[in-house]
């Protein structure tokens, strides 16, 4: 990923200041924990730092193996832990399609997100989306159906792979 810009944007594959966005992430993150007095242990903050700095989907054994490379920690316990306070709490998000995880775009918001996942580099970027919106929103007003969760994940190329395959 190019980074010429220094803007901060909700899709992950525009150009943008990377640094600043992880200083922001994990300041939020701070925030958040500070706010709901929750424990942000060297280990989440590792955790969700890692999913910022390579700013794509990462198994936990992935996350693992850094993780020990640093001297953090071996025991798939740690990460899962770590992976599900994050989720748990709004920082991450689990790529159900990859049986990964995303730090989030939007902590502390309340939002319903959907996933474009690059299939060559596995990069992700989150956007937003509706639990009513569109058709499947119609489809399930028309029916009388209540939707409470919905994980949107769709998969190609991203701009780079794209170019890089042209």
């Amino acid at each position: 990923m190019t980074q010429t810009k220094s803007q901060t944007t909700s899709v992950g594959f525009d150009p943008h200041d990377h640094s600043h966005c992880i200083a922001d992430a994990l300041q939020t993150a701070e925030d958040i924990c500070r706010a709901q007095k929750l424990q942000f242990t060297p280990a989440r903050r590792r955790v969700l730092e890692i999913l910022l700095e390579r700013h794509r989907a990462m198994g936990a054994y992935e996350i693992l193996d850094i993780l020990a490379a640093e001297g953090m920690g071996s025991q798939p316990p740690v990460v899962y832990r770590a992976l599900d306070f994050l989720t748990g709490h709004g920082l991450a998000h689990r790529i159900e399609r990859m049986n990964a995880y995303a730090a989030c775009t939007h902590p502390g918001a309340s939002h319903v997100p959907a996933f474009l996942i690059c299939r060559l580099c596995k990069a992700v970027a989150e956007v937003e989306t509706g639990l009513d919106s569109g058709r499947l929103g119609d489809a399930a007003r028309n029916t009388g159906f209540t939707i409470e969760k919905v994980v949107v994940e769709a998969e190609g190329l991203c701009p780079g792979c794209a170019e890089a395959a042209a």
